[in-house]
């Protein structure tokens, strides 16, 4: 496409004045947006001026189209905005390719290049931020960062955590009135140091884990204690189902699927009354065709029991065979090598049968043994243990609240510590916190005392979250977003560029 500037004139770009005077003409190559998935390019002649302010310093300048091009920029501005906009969206080389795939050839470089370029927002003075750390590597290093609640968007990236970083980061910010954090001291103390008048908040999420915490390992304290509750129930168990049918076994199998056979014989029967064809009754009941016409034909459902015929070649070799299966000799062809020296005459077919016969009725005496031992109680895990003592009776399924009794029988201290758990849930869901250093003390001289001890520590912030409704939840959503971000560029992101990409993406 080529293109002319309408206007006859042009400021200068130093001292504002407005000029007609043309110097020279020059052809600026423009790339654009696609049209109809072509590239397309604009052949833009401009004009050169002379500047009419004698005092100017510049004499002679480039006509400016602002809301077309940037000066020296040799593509578009909204060919710009796109491309800047894919490279926010999946990064440098991944954007490359997809912009080629539209039309708009960018290399990966020059989409970084954008990115670094492109001015950070400005954003209101915050009231109300929250903390946390995200992970450059989990386990390893961790970085901090910092959103604003009432707005929901992130403020800043910080490359660590540590406390001086968010000290100074929030004396930049003088109004914030709250701060919501999770647990760590480094954040308390970097907020006690940054924003001294500012209200810290606990976040609920991050005391209900430390509470789980705490019950998990009081439960691996009494572990010889839930040990003995499972026995228990294991002994009740067997006890209960002493008098009760044995598991079912083969033969039980085999009448419920004669059972099955017969249910779908009698369906058959009733859409054959019906007048549907054979191969509409395949298509209802999802077998083949060929079996409903087999059934029709024979007149009902087939039998599928072989009745038992013992060879009377073999018969007299049946001790033999079951000595050696016994000692570990169980293949049917090694069997029949062995048997022709003993005076068999017989096939290695029925040596191989009877081999077939005795291990499927091995492995059925098997799933009989293990079926019985699976009627004992397993024992819950330390998490699920916790889990019973944080949580009411009637949440939890009826087999586990009697072996919630054995174990408070055994443990009495479990008893008080799951008592304990339940009332300090019933205080963060509400709004009284007169009761909260009753607790403290109570709990103080139980299970929980590491818990409290660390509530006593914090208790301003545990009140605040108590009193108030701000949490960190909005943060990790955040960091979120920021895991994204790092897998898309398969983690080697640096820190610019991670914060760019994070404080800039739509």
């Amino acid at each position: 496409m080529v293109a002319r500037p309408k206007s006859a004139v042009s400021l200068c770009p130093c001292c504002g004045c407005q000029t007609g005077r043309v110097h020279s003409h020059y052809v600026r190559r423009l790339a654009d947006l696609p049209w109809q998935g072509r590239v397309v390019e604009i052949r833009l002649h401009a004009r050169r001026f002379r500047c009419a302010n004698p005092q100017c310093p510049r004499r002679i300048f480039t006509e400016r189209l602002p809301s077309t091009v940037r000066p020296k920029a040799r593509r578009t501005t909204r060919l710009g905005e796109s491309q800047l906009s894919i490279g926010f969206a999946v990064g440098g080389e991944p954007g490359s390719r997809l912009s080629r795939k539209l039309a708009m050839p960018v290399s990966g470089d020059t989409l970084l290049r954008m990115i670094h370029s492109a001015p950070l927002p400005d954003f209101v003075a915050p009231t109300v931020v929250g903390i946390d750390d995200w992970a450059w590597r989990r386990g390893q290093r961790y970085g901090t960062i910092i959103c604003d609640l009432e707005r929901n968007c992130v403020l800043d990236l910080l490359p660590d955590r540590n406390a001086d970083s968010v000290a100074s980061w929030l004396k930049r910010w003088p109004g914030i009135k709250v701060v919501a954090r999770d647990r760590a001291g480094l954040y308390a103390d970097g907020t006690r140091r940054g924003a001294p008048d500012a209200v810290q908040v606990a976040d609920r999420w991050h005391l209900l884990n430390s509470l789980g915490e705490a019950l998990r390992h009081a439960v691996g304290r009494h572990r010889h204690n839930v040990a003995a509750a499972v026995q228990i129930m294991a002994s009740a168990q067997r006890a209960k189902t002493g008098s009760s049918a044995p598991p079912p076994g083969l033969a039980q199998l085999r009448a419920e699927r004669k059972a099955a056979r017969r249910e779908r014989w009698d369906e058959i029967c009733h859409l054959r009354e019906q007048g549907c064809p054979t191969s509409r009754i395949a298509q209802l009941l999802g077998v083949d065709r060929r079996t409903v016409q087999r059934w029709l034909t024979t007149g009902g459902e087939p039998e599928h029991s072989r009745p038992h015929r013992p060879s009377h070649l073999l018969s007299p070799f049946v001790a033999w065979l079951e000595a050696r299966w016994a000692s570990g000799c169980q293949v049917g062809q090694q069997l029949w090598r062995e048997l022709q020296k003993q005076g068999y005459t017989g096939s290695r077919v029925t040596v191989a049968r009877w081999a077939a016969d005795r291990r499927a009725h091995a492995e059925a005496a098997e799933a009989a043994g293990a079926a019985q031992l699976r009627l004992t109680w397993k024992a819950p895990s330390r998490r699920r243990c916790a889990w019973y003592l944080s949580q009411d009776p009637d949440q939890i399924d009826a087999e586990a609240r009697p072996f919630l009794g054995h174990l408070f029988a055994q443990a009495p201290e479990l008893a008080t510590a799951a008592d304990l758990a339940k009332r300090f849930v019933s205080l963060l869901n509400g709004s009284d916190i007169a009761q909260l250093d009753e607790w403290i003390t109570q709990a103080g001289n139980s299970e929980l005392k590491s818990f409290a001890n660390g509530i006593a520590r914090d208790i301003d912030a545990v009140r605040a979250a108590i009193t108030t409704s701000w949490t960190t939840s909005p943060v990790e959503g955040q960091i979120s977003k920021i895991k994204a971000i790092k897998r898309q560029m398969y983690g080697r992101a640096s820190y610019p560029l991670l914060r760019r990409r994070v404080l800039l993406a739509a």
